[in-house]
């Protein structure tokens, strides 16, 4: 058997990157679980790179060590050979998949790539949710599934249209709605929308976008998450700045490039928190003087590790009135990452509950998180004692109560 098969596979310059120094160790959640070198970003890359050589098959032992990780993209952040870990991962897990077919794989890789863009079918799995959420079916579900359930917000039918428009003088913001983001999150989607618009951009919202296609990257799908790519490269084309409320969803957008002619909507193509922290720094949206009380930050890892943003959701939180509380300086992964929670689900949970004990250790009832699934998980774990929002949502209460 031929070492790779597609062309997604980790290139020699990606895999020769790394010099083995071991700095990505304790960053590494899966390495702090266990200890063992397999579990750790170098140990994987050292895996490829046996694979590459034909030294070892590509066979159920790589398979394990490729899909044990997180893909969180932490030892990215302090690796000074600058190792593309993210896309090395995404190329060997693609291999996976293309020399290791499996019934269950090719379901997930149709699920992801088919059933999730699909707003009809989405907004059917929405309406089912929002029934059993009533009803409080919940309590039938198996335990993972379960968890995962108690940690959505309550759904509601539909969103108030805004009814707000601009003239533009900042340009044209094309505002990507998501799968999960428009299903699930939309009053994050409808902040976005009022924030943007009140600073000064025309907002739209293209017909013929869809999901960006990273949850199906992340699993090796690369044939499906290119096909959405290109879709919404078409869509975005002609607009000044591509906005997405989901940090996982920006990281891939920023990420086209790889994607045949996607360099332009990756150049355009900003997470909303970095796009309103600017916008408040730049005095086109205004900061409060009314204290509010302390939000416990955690950092989503496609904002801070693969996109190197931290700065802006303190920045916005603080606008509002409120005062950051930091829970982890190394900004571990909370166990979420995308589908990582239902196909591993103890290692998931772990994280979960450690990074729920750091901000119980805040002494913060509020957490601001900006991205879909680490809400989840933060929520599930967490209990209904605690609000768990986007800091943009945040934001946008205080400006609509500045008094209150």
């Amino acid at each position: 058997m031929a070492a790779w098969v597609t062309g997604f596979h980790p290139t020699r310059a990606e895999l020769s990157a790394c010099v083995q120094c071991g700095l990505c160790l304790p960053h590494c959640p899966t390495f702090r679980l266990t200890g063992l070198e397999t579990a750790s970003p170098r140990g994987r890359l050292a895996a490829m790179s046996a694979v590459a050589a034909g030294v070892v098959e590509l066979d159920a032992d790589f398979e394990e060590v490729m899909s044990f990780c997180l893909n969180c993209r932490a030892c990215e952040a302090v690796c000074p050979s600058l190792v593309p870990y993210g896309r090395a991962m995404e190329g060997a897990r693609a291999e996976v998949a293309a020399q290791r077919p499996r019934l269950g794989r090719k379901f997930r890789h149709f699920a992801l790539g088919r059933l999730l863009p699909s707003r009809r079918l989405m907004a059917l799995v929405t309406l089912l949710i929002s029934i059993m959420q009533r009803l409080r079916f919940q309590r039938l579900l198996p335990g993972r599934l379960r968890s995962g359930f108690e940690g959505l917000r309550p759904i509601k039918s539909a969103l108030p249209a805004t009814g707000l428009k601009a003239a533009g003088a900042l340009g044209r913001a094309g505002l990507l709605r998501g799968c999960v983001m428009e299903s699930w999150f939309g009053e994050v989607n409808g902040a976005a929308e009022l924030l943007l618009t009140r600073a000064g951009y025309e907002v739209v919202s293209p017909s013929n976008q869809t999901c960006c296609g990273a949850l199906a990257a992340h699993d090796g799908a690369m044939p499906e998450a290119i096909r959405l790519a290109r879709r919404n490269i078409e869509a975005f084309g002609d607009f000044d700045l591509v906005v997405a409320t989901a940090a996982g969803c920006s990281a891939h957008l920023r990420e086209y490039d790889h994607f045949g002619d996607g360099a332009k909507l990756a150049g355009h193509a900003r997470d909303v928190t970095e796009v309103v922290a600017g916008l408040i720094e730049a005095g086109h949206l205004p900061r409060l003087d009314r204290p509010r009380g302390d939000v416990a930050v955690q950092d989503p890892c496609h904002l801070r590790h693969a996109q190197r943003i931290m700065a802006a959701p303190r920045t916005i939180l603080t606008a509002a009135g409120y005062t950051p509380v930091e829970i982890d300086p190394d900004g571990i992964c909370c166990g979420a990452a995308g589908i990582y929670s239902l196909l591993r689900p103890e290692a998931s949970a772990e994280l979960g509950r450690r990074k729920a004990d750091q901000v119980r250790a805040s002494g913060a009832r509020l957490v601001a998180s900006a991205n879909p699934g680490c809400e989840l998980q933060l929520r599930s774990q967490l209990g209904g004692t605690y609000r768990i929002a986007h800091p943009i949502e945040l934001y946008l209460e205080a400006l609509s109560h500045p008094g209150g």
